[in-house]
């Protein structure tokens, strides 16, 4: 995972979220917690941001390898189909799961996350309802207006969110 930290509306911070601890330590006591915040690049959401410097312990057993069991529901067609499959079920679903993660985030996905992200970053602000509008309707030359009364760095970071093929 990757993340974007804001303070005050710029871009401070940007990468995996260990490799900036320390900076965001040194910025000192904070005025008002709002000032510093951190987002998921691939979905928008915002994260809370570890300042401690400290690795999560690890559990025992089996989630140590990153395995963890939890209950799939299937119709009866679909449990014999998995059952034909070499390696099984899990095996299976595993390689479902990393076929589709490789492929790469839908375009509403990507739109949802710079909803999500503007709704925190811009939400009181004027233009952000119809910002939004324009977004989810594909009007792309009225978005881009109306986040010129946006924070420069929080409407490029909207931008990447949304159409992240043309940030490359």
């Amino acid at each position: 995972m990757t993340v974007t930290v804001f303070y005050k509306d710029e871009v401070i911070a940007r990468g995996e979220p260990g490799a900036f601890t320390q900076a965001l330590r040194d910025l000192g006591p904070l005025s008002r917690s709002s000032d510093l915040l951190g987002f998921d690049d691939d979905t928008g959401r915002q994260v809370d941001l570890d300042l401690t410097g400290r690795a999560a312990p690890r559990p025992r057993g089996r989630p140590s390898l990153g395995v963890e069991a939890r209950e799939v529901t299937l119709l009866p067609r679909h449990w014999g189909w998995l059952s034909t499959q070499s390696g099984g079920a899990s095996v299976t679903l595993r390689k479902l799961v990393e076929a589709a993660m490789r492929a790469g985030r839908s375009e509403r996905d990507c739109l949802d996350a710079a909803y999500r992200f503007l709704t925190v970053m811009a939400g009181d602000r004027p233009g952000y309802e119809e910002a939004i509008r324009a977004l989810y309707s594909g009007d792309r030359e009225n978005f881009d207006a109306l986040c010129v009364l946006l924070p420069t760095a929080v409407a490029e970071h909207a931008r990447k969110l949304a159409w992240p093929k043309e940030s490359l």
